[in-house]
């Protein structure tokens, strides 16, 4: 066993020279991890096709609760599990020394941590067509899982209007999270097109000539793209674009957002599931294709584009919209729906499309089918192809898929598939003066903030202006010196706004530091980073964040004009 004391992040290559359409496109793994087994998630099935810069990823990790778990495996291979030592020797182990040591990281060592994995992107006050309604955004990520299971995306559409930001929570590894945060966008953006473009794209491949580019990525040095896959997806995209094609008439007509992105998300996930069915003679692609579709992931994608703010939600990420209200207080709207099972009509919708006899047992202590967490993913074809279907494909697949025992393992009461969809719930909002930023995160921030916090938090840093509520202390017993240094906390609060460069740093600095009354505490912030990355999963989820904020002049210029 691995003893890797002291925080770590990952390190993946910089970017690369661009493609003709797959502008930006990143260098490739060159290494990946083989099968296996790890805190019984599928993630440890698949391994990664993500660089590793440290020996120690593959450690054997301690058992983590399944109530920590997106994907909680079958009692008959939860033996998988188990560490090989009890959960006390484990932690015995790990003590060095009879006596508590205190460990703690430096400012300046936490905010390299924190910081490592922030972007930042100013949209220009003229982009060449219309003023934006988009000042820019800032978007951050913090692992818990090593590697990342999350991904994150940005573009601005070239041949359209408007600006594509989302999200991606992978489960079962970080293969399907990288392949969808890759090629949605592309898929969204062609869904979106006039029929004349997409003909003078298709003429341009049959001629050899220049490609339009459609998407201009805005990327941290460490959202790589898989340039080896790179192929296979444009072929995949392109028969997408001969569709829209064939299907439509010419005639020029308006786009429809809602139904051009619940197109696009329901076309990749057929496309992730075709690929892995007919494989591929390349060994590397033939093993990453069924990777892909054998982990799974949630979306959630924003399109702004002027006023019309559309959210596209397949999982549960969220969307939040930051209200400031006249007296200058802030509200959260949600913008999305988790779909899981504390969602009431997402349970019903389940069970209305399977039979009566099945309704025990397609939502089964709180999971579908009592695995799996989210009730929407992209991938995860052990919930979506038939069982003979996937007999076939784990049979003739590489020897890496077809020698793990959990690959050949049936989903119990697996009688009418598919169970899950990736169909997108799409919500529509007009934009106003008061809407002042959009949030968009993966669980992992939901699951430790509240969306009032969440709002409250990014509206002062954004602002400056920091709102004073009389001090909560939820029924603690505080003496005047306790109280003493909470106020002092909060005036250094104030001050510690100014450390950060980025909304969505701040935002995780609060999600891991705060405590009990609120406040960011730095010995609660520095022992949750300076957890081994085998044991920082027991305690939070990968966190990824996007803030996005709205221009409220150029809003309220498009309310004028009507």
């Amino acid at each position: 066993m691995c003893v890797c004391p002291g925080p770590r992040r990952i390190g993946i290559p910089v970017r690369s020279s661009s493609l003709p359409l797959f502008s930006d496109a990143m260098p490739a793994p060159t290494q990946m991890f083989f099968p296996m087994i790890r805190n019984c998630e599928l993630s440890r099935i698949y391994g990664t096709a993500c660089y590793c810069h440290h020996k120690h990823l593959c450690c054997s990790p301690p058992y983590i609760p399944q109530s920590r778990l997106r994907y909680t495996p079958h009692p008959a291979y939860a033996t998988f599990s188990r560490p090989k030592e009890n959960w006390w020797q484990y932690t015995q182990g790990r003590r060095y020394v009879s006596t508590p040591q205190k460990f703690y990281l430096t400012p300046p060592q936490v905010n390299s941590i924190l910081k490592a994995n922030e972007y930042s992107f100013k949209v220009p006050e003229f982009d060449g067509k219309n003023v934006s309604s988009v000042l820019g955004f800032d978007s951050n990520q913090l692992p818990a899982n090593a590697p990342i299971e999350d991904r994150r995306s940005a573009a601005t559409c070239l041949q359209t209007r408007g600006m594509l930001l989302g999200v991606f929570d992978g489960h079962a590894g970080c293969a399907c999270s990288q392949a969808v945060s890759e090629r949605l966008f592309y898929y969204i953006a062609v869904s979106l097109l006039p029929h004349e473009t997409l003909l003078e794209i298709e003429n341009a491949v049959e001629s050899g000539r220049a490609l339009l580019p459609i998407l201009q990525w805005h990327k941290h040095p460490n959202d790589y793209f898989s340039k080896e896959a790179s192929k296979l997806y444009f072929n995949s995209l392109r028969t997408y674009w001969q569709e829209l094609i064939d299907l439509n008439t010419g005639e020029s007509a308006d786009i429809d957002v809602k139904e051009a992105l619940i197109n696009a998300f329901k076309r990749l996930d057929n496309d992730i599931s075709l690929e892995a069915q007919v494989g591929d003679p390349n060994s590397f692609l033939n093993y990453l294709v069924l990777r892909v579709a054998f982990s799974g992931a949630t979306a959630c994608v924003a399109h702004v584009d002027g006023v019309d703010l559309h959210v596209a939600n397949t999982g549960d990420s969220r969307a939040m919209l930051g209200v400031q209200e006249e007296d200058g207080s802030w509200s959260a709207v949600t913008l999305s729906n988790d779909h899981n099972a504390q969602n009431e009509s997402e349970v019903e919708r389940l069970k209305l499309e399977h039979p009566k006899n099945e309704a025990k047992s397609v939502v089964k202590q709180d999971r579908l089918l009592g695995l799996l967490m989210p009730f929407r993913a992209f991938g995860d074809v052990k919930f979506k192809w038939s069982i003979d279907l996937q007999k076939r494909v784990i049979e003739s697949g590489p020897d890496q898929l077809n020698d793990n025992e959990y690959t050949k393992f049936i989903p119990p009461n697996y009688y009418t598939p598919p169970y899950l969809t990736a169909e997108p719930e799409v919500t529509y909002h007009r934009l106003r003066p008061q809407d002042k930023f959009l949030v968009l995160a993966t669980d992992g921030l939901w699951e430790t903030m509240h969306r009032q916090d969440v709002v409250r938090i990014v509206g002062e840093y954004l602002t400056g202006m920091h709102h004073q509520q009389p001090i909560a202390v939820g029924g603690y017993k505080v003496t005047l010196g306790q109280m003493h240094s909470l106020l002092t906390e909060r005036r250094a609060k104030m001050s510690s706004v100014f450390e950060d460069q980025n909304a969505a740093t701040h935002l995780i600095r609060h999600a891991v530091g705060n405590n009990e009354f609120g406040s960011v505490d730095h010995e609660r912030l520095s022992k949750m980073l300076s957890l081994p990355e085998e044991l920082a999963r027991m305690y939070r989820d990968d966190i990824t964040i996007i803030v996005v904020q709205f221009n409220s002049h150029v809003v309220g210029a498009y309310q004028n004009q009507e």
